[in-house]
């Protein structure tokens, strides 16, 4: 009998174990935005309908994640991730998605801008995506913030440049002068 408990109780934390080591999608995915040497320490968040969020995991690299698929005006698969410091904007740019509407959202947005009362992105962070219609078809993008940028304060063009063919000749430029710096795409 105390065999039979003592395999049973040997059994039960076995697939305890295992179960607790299983990959976590809801924490695992959101990170596939980053590259892989950053992943690890990067916090997860899961954000509620009314643009607060839950903390999934603590990191220590002060870059957090979160999966923004099925949200309004994002792709099918939509992954993002950030500085810490900018979650209060990703606050105000899901309130306006939510609206449902891109025209509508951006009107909301540029009257933030103008009323000052849209948060400012932290100088220097860059943002993280990775989109597309789902998983094997998504895309990379890379965003640097540079509040109050310029070309002429940066050396960075403010459009991308075309040669005579209309091909672009270059990923780096500056996106939405005085809020964006750098913007570079690439298909993974």
């Amino acid at each position: 009998m105390k065999r039979i408990a003592l395999i049973a109780l040997g059994v039960g934390l076995l697939a305890g174990t295992a179960s607790a080591q299983a990959p976590n999608d809801a924490i695992t995915t959101p990170v596939l935005a980053l590259p892989a040497n950053l992943r690890e320490m990067a916090s997860v968040v899961k954000w509620k309908p009314d643009q607060t969020y839950d903390v999934l995991k603590m990191g220590t690299n002060g870059l957090v994640c979160y999966d923004r698929s099925g949200f309004p005006l994002q792709a099918p698969f939509s992954l993002e991730c950030t500085a810490m410091a900018n979650l209060p904007r990703v606050a105000q740019n899901m309130k306006a998605e939510a609206l449902g509407d891109k025209m509508k959202s951006e009107a909301m947005l540029a009257e933030m801008e103008k009323n000052g009362t849209r948060v400012k992105p932290a100088y220097g962070s860059v943002w993280y995506h990775l989109n597309g219609p789902d998983k094997a078809q998504a895309r990379a993008h890379m965003t640097i913030a540079l509040p109050g940028a310029t070309a002429q304060s940066t050396g960075l063009p403010d459009k991308r440049i075309n040669d005579t063919m209309g091909h672009a000749t270059g990923d780096k430029f500056l996106v939405a002068a005085s809020i964006w710096a750098l913007g570079v795409t690439s298909r993974i």
